[in-house]
């Protein structure tokens, strides 16, 4: 028996191995890849978008946290002359470190749902040093990262998400299209990092702070939820409706409260 037979998706790592070729031929089809990109994969699998990938003769780095699928990997693709495997947590790992020269970085990959939210936090981190990325993820996630204020699901990872990147929801995949099959859809989305920010803030580090506290209790009113950081006054004097939920407050408004701090 062959290692990728053998080899069963680990719980712990949260893996669900894509081999749908319809839905991978469509991310990469939307990826619409240059000859001079320099890609980069998180958590590859077995490497069934990797080997499309690698048809295309660009640059590709793969970061793989699972030894085992990292000697089946290298086993597979041994003769890829194009290709770097990286042995790293993606949630450690100094994206910026792999950018050549004026280079930016183009960032793929069929995420765990267990560490989608924290991974792209990271990433935001990062944005300096990326072009774009496309993600395979939980739908419901997706759906909350795309949110507009007033929908049920917008939230922290929305405003964040918006600050940072333009997002667009691409398509759905089936549960049937991965090995095991996730118990949810799943979606791919495109973020692409804005290359000056859509509202200017004083402090990522306040507006990241207003924006949580804010989220924490999302039923509670803005004076209420925003007590230990802001007055109601300095709210109502910015022009916002202290007695409004943060679901209800535009990135615009987010940053005019951060702004204050």
């Amino acid at each position: 028996m062959s290692k990728e037979k053998y080899h069963k998706a680990r719980k712990r790592f949260g893996q669900n191995f894509l081999h749908d070729h319809n839905v991978i031929e469509n991310i990469v089809a939307n990826i619409q890849i240059e000859p001079d990109d320099h890609i980069v994969e998180i958590g590859p699998g077995k490497g069934a978008l990797t080997k499309l990938i690698l048809l295309s003769g660009v640059q590709l780095d793969i970061i793989e946290i699972d030894r085992d699928l990292i000697a089946l990997l290298k086993q597979k693709f041994e003769a890829a002359e194009n290709l770097q495997i990286i042995s790293a947590d993606a949630l450690k790992f100094d994206f910026s470190s792999l950018p050549q020269k004026n280079e930016k970085i183009r960032i793929i990959g069929n995420l765990p749902y267990n560490i989608s939210t924290p991974l792209l936090f990271h990433l935001f981190e990062n944005f300096s040093c990326i072009q774009d990325m496309h993600f395979m993820l939980q739908k419901e996630l997706v759906e909350r990262v795309c949110a507009d204020p007033g929908s049920k699901k917008y939230g922290r990872l929305s405003v964040m998400s918006q600050f940072y990147c333009s997002a667009e929801s691409l398509f759905e995949v089936d549960p049937g299209s991965f090995t095991p099959s996730p118990k949810v859809l799943s979606a791919v989305v495109r973020l692409v990092p804005h290359s000056q920010p859509p509202v200017k803030v004083k402090s990522i580090i306040n507006l990241n702070k207003i924006v949580t506290q804010a989220f924490s209790q999302r039923r509670k009113t803005l004076r209420k939820s925003l007590k230990p950081l802001i007055s109601e006054e300095k709210i109502e004097a910015l022009s916002i409706d202290s007695s409004l939920r943060a679901e209800a407050i535009s990135l615009n408004d987010f940053a005019k409260l951060s702004n204050s701090l």
